[in-house]
């Protein structure tokens, strides 16, 4: 699995690079909140662990930014330790909060807490009607014969699912699958949609259009 570090100090980085490499885990590093969602939006992540004081964006902001879009399990490692900067930490969406110096069997067991969590809905099999994803090795079936997907296909795809009747606003899921704003959202997710159906055969009538709102995942009757 994958993790991103975003951490101005090339010491520090260097250390939770070592610890979580020497876990099996795969690492991507950024030295500052800029790159740091620069990668997470071209590369992606299963987990973050954050910095707070960075140049360009502080980890507060690339929080807030990332939460606009994913729900990625994120770790704040800061050595600001007061108890208001913890529950500010929480309250805008970390999912765990550790203060500089820290322990190492402390700082590893919650990685893989939060991780085991994650592979337990990559592994969930969604199936709905003649549609099947399986989430751990992001294949797509469709009456049982794999269909091919590219990666932001496959992502549109899943954020519909996960949305299983509700209606999605083009901007919204502009925003959710391509990780940001653009004044092109509508043609963009319409030619999207529109591929995706082809593609899904049988199942694309699952996507369906609702006039002046957006699309709707649902098989219907």
């Amino acid at each position: 699995m994958k993790i991103l570090i975003a951490d101005d100090e090339k010491v520090m980085r260097e250390l939770i690079c070592d610890i979580l490499n020497n876990q099996g885990y795969e690492t991507i590093v950024a030295n500052d909140g800029a790159e740091a969602l620069r990668l997470y939006k071209r590369e992606g992540a299963d987990l973050i662990v954050l910095d707070v004081m960075m140049p360009k964006y502080d980890g507060w902001t690339v929080l807030k930014k990332i939460r606009e879009f994913s729900d990625v399990p994120i770790i704040i490692i800061t050595a600001l330790e007061s108890e208001r900067n913890e529950l500010r930490g929480l309250t805008m969406g970390a999912d765990d909060y550790i203060t500089k110096p820290f322990s190492y069997e402390v700082f590893v067991a919650r990685v893989n807490v939060l991780l085991k969590k994650q592979l337990r809905k990559y592994n969930s099999v969604f199936n709905c009607g003649d549609l099947s994803i399986n989430k751990l090795n992001c294949k797509v079936f469709v009456k049982g014969k794999e269909i091919q997907l590219t990666n932001l296909e496959y992502k549109l795809l899943l954020y519909l699912v996960e949305n299983e009747n509700v209606v999605l606003s083009r901007e919204k899921i502009f925003l959710s699958v391509w990780g940001s704003d653009n004044s092109h959202t509508s043609r963009t997710i319409d030619t999207h949609i529109k591929v995706l159906r082809a593609k899904l055969g049988v199942c694309a009538n699952y996507i369906q259009t609702v006039r002046s709102r957006g699309y709707c995942f649902s098989k219907g009757e």
